[in-house]
């Protein structure tokens, strides 16, 4: 199994060596279960423990429902064998479409039968799953939401944030994209408590936008930022790495940001690159190839996450909504 280690610690603030680990196509599944806990419970047992480990998948979805859910579960099976408590699958993981309108009419209710499938697969691994980006039937037949959806080891679904900020935009030197034609746009902030720490929900474009960063942050106490995404080629050349390094940085948080990659379709193409990121902006997790499929795995550190906010004392010191609203000119 090839190791890829990083050798230069961040500076000020020691740390772990972070490493990364490529899963070869082949493996064994590993339960690693011993007894069902509530996800406070495993948040805390995780947190005693300093360390956990984690998987960011990436892939090329098709317009092929049997072909995507044969690829998710063999990327499952990988993180599981290497020790992931949870494995995090990028926006769009279970269908792309081939035409307008196709992602419409494959939605489901999140009691449907595509979903059932990745739960019944979360169960039989014993892993966490991170669903992000399941097209979930709206509210009539011309509607879609764009949902992210955090399954646990046994099967059951413990959260789901509905993404906010739709994708509507003409990108330069690419195609018009407008996701609200089709798309409901969700209200609500999400966060939730997995044996990996609290995990802050979001997907894709949502990156562009720091507030809602700052309160899964800052309201919600999420140690862990969730990407997954479908980012275009051309903007995700030129902004992905960066943003994504921002937000660990001003949330002094993880972020795992599991994204498509290459060529689903004539029309459509993906910029891909997944990375695992820590809360000094290091990125601990990367595959080697930007457009491959496969996993990378790295270690949640809940003492390097203190180490940071304690050293750095941004939640203490930042000044609260009304300071600025009075402040204006």
């Amino acid at each position: 199994m090839p190791l890829c280690f990083h050798l230069t610690p961040p500076p000020v603030i020691p740390r772990k060596l972070p490493i990364t680990v490529d899963v070869p196509s082949r493996s064994l599944t590993v339960n690693l279960r011993a007894f069902p806990l509530s996800g406070e419970q495993a948040a805390a047992a995780a947190m005693a423990s300093n360390s956990v480990r984690v998987a960011a998948a990436q892939m090329t979805s098709v317009n092929d429902l049997a072909a995507n859910f044969a690829t998710c579960s063999r990327l499952v099976k990988e993180a599981a064998s290497a020790g992931a408590k949870l494995l995090c699958l990028p926006e769009s993981f279970s269908y792309i479409g081939a035409r307008d309108g196709d992602s419409v009419k494959v939605a489901e209710p999140l009691d449907g039968p595509i979903m059932k499938q990745y739960c019944s697969l979360a169960r039989e691994s014993g892993i966490w799953l991170s669903l992000g980006g399941f097209q979930e039937r709206g509210c009539d037949d011309a509607h879609l939401c764009n949902t992210h959806v955090i399954v646990d080891d046994g099967g059951n679904i413990r959260s789901t944030y509905r993404k906010i900020h739709l994708f509507d935009v003409d990108v330069p030197g690419g195609r018009v994209y407008k996701e609200s034609s089709f798309t409901e746009a969700g209200k609500d902030v999400v966060a939730v408590d997995s044996p990996v720490g609290r995990l802050g929900l979001t997907v894709c474009y949502d990156l562009r936008f720091p507030e809602l960063y700052q309160q899964l942050r800052f309201q919600h106490g999420a140690q862990i930022m969730l990407v997954p995404s479908a980012f275009t080629k051309i903007t995700g050349e030129a902004h992905w790495e960066i943003l994504l390094r921002a937000r660990a940085i001003e949330t002094q948080c993880y972020v795992i940001a599991s994204a498509q990659a290459g060529q689903h379709n004539e029309k459509r193409e993906s910029h891909g690159e997944t990375l695992i990121i820590d809360p000094w902006g290091t990125v601990v997790g990367r595959l080697p190839d930007r457009t491959s499929t496969g996993i990378t795995v790295a270690d949640i550190d809940f003492s390097f996450i203190d180490s940071v906010r304690t050293k750095l004392p941004i939640a203490k010191q930042r000044q609260p909504i009304e300071f600025w609203k009075s402040s204006s000119l």
